[in-house]
């Protein structure tokens, strides 16, 4: 193994703070792409659904 100990691995030889702050912001990032599309499929589901509920009533 690399490191020593579990506090070299966090530490990163000085580099924690960028290494688990890109690991973090990264993290973010794709939990909002995966929110985002998971809001938007619902919002086509529901406009899908009106359209159908209009057509039906022709």
């Amino acid at each position: 193994m690399a490191f020593d100990s579990f506090s070299d691995f966090l530490q990163m030889g000085r580099h924690g703070f960028y290494v688990w702050s890109t690991y973090g912001i990264s993290g973010v990032i794709l939990f909002a792409i995966a929110w985002q599309s998971w809001q938007q499929k619902k919002q086509v589901k529901r406009q899908l659904a009106k359209r159908f509920i209009r057509e039906q009533e022709k």
